[in-house]
């Protein structure tokens, strides 16, 4: 899956960026105050994506 159809589903779901890392980027829900790691690749596993939605409490992108 592409880097940015997952942040735009993270952002749809109430998700903000909390900060720029090394080589990550970190996300936050403030709702249920979960957070995750999204590394700065052009593609993101679906696997990854799954966990990365199951992290921060929101539903898996489809």
């Amino acid at each position: 899956m592409k880097r940015g159809d997952l942040l735009r589903h993270l952002r749809d779901h109430g998700c903000e960026l909390l900060r720029e890392g090394g080589r990550h980027s970190w996300w936050h829900n403030p709702i249920l105050n979960k957070r995750s790691s999204i590394p700065r690749h052009n593609e993101i596993d679906d696997d990854l994506a799954r966990k990365i939605c199951k992290d921060l409490g929101i539903p898996r992108v489809k």
